[in-house]
C-alpha cells in the first residue's frame, strides 16, 4: 500500500518561510518522480514543482522560481519544499505527488497541508 505523508504547513506571514516534508511508503521511492501541487480555494490544482528520480530534472512554476526550492532524499524516502518569500497568494493546499518514471500520470496522492500566508 503507497502513502504519501505531508507534514510542515501552517500559518506564516508574508515574506516568512516555511519548509514542507513529504515522506512515502509501499514504494520503491527511486524510481518515482515526485512533485508538490497545490491548490487554493476556488482554484484548479497546479503543479508547483517537481522533481525527477534521479533529482536532475526540476521543474518550478513560474510564479514560485527563485522562492520555492524542491529537493529529495532516496536514502530516506522523502521529498521537500523549502518556501522561501511567502505571499499570501500562496495560500493553498499543499498536495505531494508521485508516479512512477515511466507513466506520465500522477499517480499517488498525499492528504495534503495547508499554508496559510497572512499579509
Amino acid at each position: 500500500q503507497v502513502q504519501l505523508v505531508e507534514s510542515g504547513g501552517g500559518l506564516v506571514q508574508a515574506g516568512d518561510s516555511l519548509s514542507l516534508s513529504c515522506v512515502a511508503s509501499g514504494l520503491t521511492f527511486s524510481q518515482y518522480d515526485m512533485g508538490w501541487f497545490r491548490q487554493a480555494p476556488g482554484k484548479e490544482r497546479e503543479l508547483t514543482a517537481s522533481i525527477s528520480w534521479s533529482g536532475v530534472r526540476i521543474y518550478y512554476a513560474d510564479s514560485v522560481k527563485g522562492r520555492f526550492t524542491i529537493s529529495r532524499d532516496n536514502a530516506k524516502n522523502t521529498v521537500n519544499l523549502q518556501m522561501n518569500s511567502l505571499k499570501p497568494e500562496d495560500t493553498a493546499v499543499y498536495y505531494c505527488a508521485g508516479r512512477e518514471l515511466v507513466r506520465t500520470a500522477w499517480e499517488y496522492w498525499g492528504q495534503g497541508t495547508q499554508v496559510t500566508v497572512s499579509s
